[in-house]
């Protein structure tokens, strides 16, 4: 399978500002994850760090293809998303892998 046919992952880190935490909830089930959705990212996971040194909330999409991601992620729809986010959170952290899907990726 050529590289950029490959389903990949991006995987959002991030730490919740706490006194936005009500506010942050309603945009991410109300707005990000449904536009990221009609944007061609599926949701596949979201993790709450309890313990350790770690962001606390990590978020992962899956796009079929390298291409879809990176048109999405250069597109003006996806910055305005990803702006609105950051008054939610701080330590904002993005990065793109190959999916496997048997393992958990960080």
């Amino acid at each position: 399978m050529p590289a950029h046919s490959q389903r990949v992952k991006l995987i959002l880190t991030y730490d919740i500002i706490a006194e936005t935490q009500d506010r942050y909830y309603q945009y991410m089930l109300g707005e990000l994850v449904p536009a990221a959705e009609a944007l061609g990212l599926h949701m596949s996971g979201a993790w709450h760090t309890a313990y350790g040194d770690y962001p606390i909330r990590l978020v992962e999409f899956v796009a079929d293809d390298y291409d879809t991601l990176y048109s999405v992620l250069a597109g003006s729809r996806w910055e305005k998303l990803e702006s609105h986010l950051h008054q939610y959170v701080v330590n904002y952290k993005r990065k793109i892998v190959r999916l496997r899907d048997d393992q958990f990726q960080f």
